[in-house]
């Protein structure tokens, strides 16, 4: 199992703080690059062999000074050496190297310096030794991971979306709204992309406005309207004496143009916007723009509601790859070696290939595939034909795929259409390739295939009326992210009704009724594969223990998976949500692919995987659920001090020392207030503790006297009853929680950066508040062992998340988590010993907060070198077999947790039957 990220980098800061004042001599090389290899948690001398013979170009005999079949070649100079002697020397040994020998890296060095050539990128990377933490990810084929990057759009794309935007907001200013708004839009952007690609004649469209209407734009709706009734029109039934520069506009078709729509108004304003979106190169524009174009138009309240995101084809291609992509084109590298019957066969089995979008917004999904799916049959047609590129029975019947093969469901009508549409636009751009590639005109206008686009609500249509399962190869989609909390009383009702057998449904976000809806789909074509685009809390925290014993228990096997990234959007005014992809199918399969990321804004890293549970790890299919108490003999956790006050108590330094001044008596009752973001960052916040004050004191403090009023007006303003019950003691808190001795503080919320969450002791004077989980009665042994390697990576997998930071639970991480068993009073104290020294190494550093401690890049190296040997500590009070790493951890900590936990658990309910 690989190290992870933070391992590796661990490893690499030890390994350059070790050779970096050495004065290394070249009989030590073999040391260095066994050093070098262990980073990354693989062993020189099982992967790579020093002192290869081989024959150089001249014939003379070299020694590759360490070479690993295929991957690497290594060539090690003496302190101060050229690096550019060594990558001419190394390239020599090419030659006395047999194909399948020969490495995509070839690495140079001379004990202080890197210099890496990836030879497939053609990128070339060089630092220093102490620079090698930064430059670890160079590294990654070691470690068994394949970083995988995928080029952004081009940015014209929001140039266009947002002058249709404009244009929308005026039309709509003016009185024109509701559908037929919409379909004048989703038209006008046909005939700007028409004009820039062929369909129509080269400024045509252009050349009509700007030549034929006036400039204050009182005539351009009218002519529009013309133009609009002459693209619907077939050239035989057109009228003969038609004005001839609308007569030249070709026969469209497609039922885009033919519903007749009230006439609109344009003004001067207006005119020139229309015209100033003529003038962008709509050519280069993907039809995926029509999902940024629906964003812009749409007003933030009903995005907010209807969950609408439009995906980058980043995100896109990063779903539909692992899903089918891949495997089609390792299929064609196959057979394209094969006879043409075979490839004829290729392509008639991707003409065949049908694809369900269940929430395709503006079809961005469904143009993608598409498009990745005519790429493919253009590289068929290239073999097929060779370098004469002679398509004898013509370019129409030999491309064979076609918009007919996609399916949609969307609620909105205006994004449905404009999904049709955008179908239609990625044919013509793929007819244009196939055009210049075999040096032909063909054009697929006017239109006569279409995809089947059903305006309908997803979780209430029938999908087997849209497409039966028999057909259908493959669901994919962005399902609405909508958080439980943020649901409609309507989207609340329709999730209640598809999880009518589950327990704890209401806790469940939107986008996991279309998990369950395919997973039932699917049962009666079980070749069917499904990924989904999802918010990442549908893997995560207690949603993971409602919603995927049942989807497990309906035979679903994860394929693959990303784990949690930033989702990067087009659309006007970005939205920052942290997703997950999930590819599932009904069936097992051997080649499951995970994908991981450093940071949530990293490339993906892919490595292969045995297996990936609900939580999107390579683990056991064990799901994790609520408990309310610790399944192992731990000491007992709760949260911190809750006033419900609104701030009445709460106080800053300055703030109290004001208050104090006014109200000399009061300093007696002020205590130290922490939650996660004071104790993290180590700032001052400070409550006014009212609840043991004796009243005759109480009423001798007036400014006092207005805190405690106010608090009760705000407690009986609520709408919460047992809010109101809570004014009659508004000196007390809702949750009281203070210790009379030293306590252990965990931050409910920490950032992901980190690789320990910062926890510690606090002494009774200071009061917690509820942001943070307290146990009184933790001793080192607890701090050591919540704090080690062990209990992070637990974390880690099965907490939830504020956006992408850890949000430790109670019930889920803590009362979950399995403590060593049958641990020896040896192994206890050197944990203790090693926790005391986390704690004595802080103390090194006393002006900095424990987020600077904590901080990867500021972490001192005392604290480092304390937290290794914790880990050690409690890592050997598991197993005395040594962890590989992160990965080997959760798959032990799962493992216990189901022995622990098997006569725990009650029998799964009995399904009850619908009414």
């Amino acid at each position: 199992m690989p190290l992870s990220w933070n391992e590796i980098k661990d490893r690499a800061l030890q390994f350059s703080r070790e050779w970096a004042d050495e004065c290394a001599e070249d009989a030590e090389a073999k040391s260095f690059w066994d050093g070098f290899f262990n980073i990354f948690g693989v062993s020189r001398r099982r992967l790579a062999n020093f002192e290869r013979r081989v024959k150089t170009v001249d014939g003379r005999t070299g020694y590759i000074d360490l070479l690993w079949k295929g991957k690497l070649l290594v060539e090690h100079k003496s302190r101060g050496k050229s690096l550019d002697r060594a990558h001419a020397q190394a390239t020599d040994y090419f030659h006395g190297l047999k194909e399948r020998e020969l490495p995509r890296y070839v690495l140079v060095c001379d004990f202080a310096r890197f210099r890496l050539y990836d030879l497939d990128a053609n990128a070339q990377y060089e630092f220093q030794l102490s620079e090698l933490v930064n430059h670890v990810h160079l590294f990654g084929f070691m470690a068994g991971y394949q970083t995988v990057a995928i080029k952004e759009q081009d940015p014209i794309n929001l140039k266009a979306a947002e002058r249709m935007g404009l244009l929308h907001d005026k039309l709509k200013s003016s009185g024109y709204d509701g559908h037929a708004l919409e379909v004048y839009l989703v038209r006008l952007v046909f005939c700007l992309f028409a004009e820039h690609t062929g369909i129509f004649e080269v400024n045509q469209f252009q050349d009509l406005i700007e030549q034929r209407t006036a400039e204050d734009g009182q005539d351009l709706a009218q002519w529009l309207a013309n133009c609009f009734e002459v693209l619907s029109t077939p050239h035989e039934k057109r009228l003969t004496h038609l004005d001839s520069q609308l007569a030249a506009f070709r026969y469209i078709n497609g039922q885009l143009f033919a519903e007749q729509l009230p006439t609109a108004a344009f003004d001067r304003k207006m005119r020139d916007l229309l015209l100033e979106s003529c003038a962008l190169d709509w050519g280069r524009i993907s039809p995926a723009i029509f999902g940024a174009l629906f964003q812009s138009v749409m007003d933030a309240k009903n995005r907010r509601h209807l969950g609408a995101h439009y995906t980058s084809e980043t995100n896109i291609l990063k779903l539909i790859k692992p899903l089918f992509l891949d495997e089609l084109r390792a299929e064609f590298e196959r057979v394209k070696r094969q006879s043409k019957t075979n490839l004829f066969a290729f392509q008639e089995k991707l003409a065949s290939l049908k694809f369900l979008d269940p929430a395709c917004g503006c079809g961005n999904f469904l143009v993608i595939v598409y498009r990745e799916l005519r790429l493919l049959e253009l590289e068929v047609l290239r073999v097929l034909f060779g370098a004469s590129k002679d398509l004898s029975i013509g370019v129409e019947l030999n491309i064979r795929c076609n918009v007919n093969q996609f399916y949609g469901i969307e609620i909105e009508e205006f994004p449905a259409q404009i999904a049709q549409t955008a179908l239609w636009l990625t044919d013509h751009q793929m007819n244009q390739l196939a055009s210049q590639e075999f040096g032909i005109n063909y054009l697929r206008i006017p239109l006569t295939h279409s995809a089947t686009i059903r305006h309908g609500n997803a979780l209430q249509v029938d999908w087997c009326d849209v497409v039966t399962p028999a057909e259908l190869n493959y669901i994919l989609g962005n399902p609405p992210f909508v958080g439980s909390k943020y649901m409609s009383d309507a989207q609340r009702t329709e999730v209640a009704s598809i999880f009518y057998d589950v327990k704890g449904a209401g806790i469940l976000d939107f986008v996991s009724a279309w998990y369950r809806k395919a997973a039932d789909y699917m049962k009666d074509q079980p070749s069917i594969k499904t990924a989904f685009v999802s918010t990442n809390s549908v893997t995560q925290g207690e949603q993971v223990g409602v919603l995927w014993p049942d989807l497990l228990k309906r035979g679903v096997k994860i394929h693959f998976a990303h784990r949690t990234f930033q989702w990067s959007s087009e659309a006007k005014g970005k939205a920052a949500v942290h997703c997950v992809i999930v590819g599932f199918a009904l069936y097992e399969t051997t080649n499951k692919q995970l994908f991981d990321y450093e940071t949530a804004q990293a490339e993906a890293i892919e490595t292969k995987a045995k297996n990936i549970n609900p939580y999107l790890v390579d683990a056991s299919d064990t799901v994790v659920s609520k408990r309310n108490k610790p399944i192992c003999n731990a000491p007992k956790i709760g949260i911190g001090n809750k006033p419900i006050d609104d701030g009445n108590y709460l106080f800053t330094t300055e703030e109290r020392d004001e208050f104090i001044n006014r109200e000399p008596a009061a300093a007696t009752y002020f205590r130290r207030w922490l939650g996660s973001d004071e104790f993290i960052n180590g700032y001052e916040r400070w409550c006014l503790w009212l609840g043991k004050c004796p009243p005759d004191h109480l009423q001798k403090m007036p400014e006092a006297m207005k805190r405690v009023h106010a608090v009760q007006r705000f407690r009986l303003a609520s709408k919460s009853k047992p809010t109101n019950k809570l004014a009659d003691m508004p000196t007390r808190f809702h949750v009281e929680n203070m210790p009379n001795s030293r306590y252990l503080v965990i931050p409910e919320v920490s950032s992901e950066k980190r690789r320990y969450i910062p926890i510690g002791f606090l002494e009774p004077e200071t009061l917690a508040s509820s942001l943070v989980k307290i146990v009184s009665d933790a001793t080192l042994y607890h701090f050591g062992v919540l704090t080690s390697a062990m209990h992070m990576a637990w974390m880690r997998t099965v907490c939830g998340r504020l956006e992408s930071r850890y949000r430790y639970s109670v019930g889920i991480v803590y009362n979950n988590f399995s403590w060593p068993e049958s641990i020896t009073d040896k192994q206890r104290n050197k944990i203790e010993q090693a926790a005391q020294a986390v704690l004595d190494a802080r103390d090194q550093s006393p002006n900095a907060s424990l987020a600077t401690l904590y901080d990867p890049l500021t972490m001192p190296a005392e604290l480092v070198k304390a937290h290794r040997q914790l880990d050690a500590a409690v890592d050997a009070a598991y197993s005395k077999q040594k962890f590989s790493g992160e990965t080997d951890r959760v798959a032990f900590l799962f493992e216990r947790y189901q022995q622990l936990t098997a006569p725990l658990d009650p029998q799964p309910p009995q399904r009850r039957k619908r009414v």
